[in-house]
C-alpha cells in the first residue's frame, strides 16, 4: 500500500476455510475508489472499482467475509 494514500476507511476481510485464515483488506480512498489490498504480499492491490458495493460483491463471490467493525484514518 501507498503510505502516502489518504484514505477514508478499511476494512478487514478473511478467508475462514483456510487454516490459518487468509486476510485482505477494503480500502475506501479519499479520492472516493475502492481497493482490496494483500497485506501478505506488501499491500498489493489485487482489485479496485468505483463502488464498495462492487468491491464487497468480489469478496463476497470468494466466500470471504467481513471481519466486524472498521478503521478510520486518524484525523
Amino acid at each position: 500500500m501507498n503510505l502516502e494514500l489518504e484514505w477514508e476507511f478499511a476494512e478487514i476481510w478473511v478467508d475462514p476455510w483456510l487454516s490459518p485464515p487468509y486476510i485482505l483488506m477494503l480500502i475506501k480512498e479519499q479520492s472516493g475508489k475502492f481497493s482490496i489490498q494483500n497485506p501478505a504480499q506488501n499491500y498489493k492491490t489485487i482489485f479496485t472499482s468505483e463502488t464498495y458495493e462492487e468491491s464487497q460483491m468480489w469478496l463476497l463471490e470468494d466466500e470471504y467475509e467481513r471481519v466486524t467493525g472498521r478503521f478510520c484514518q486518524p484525523a
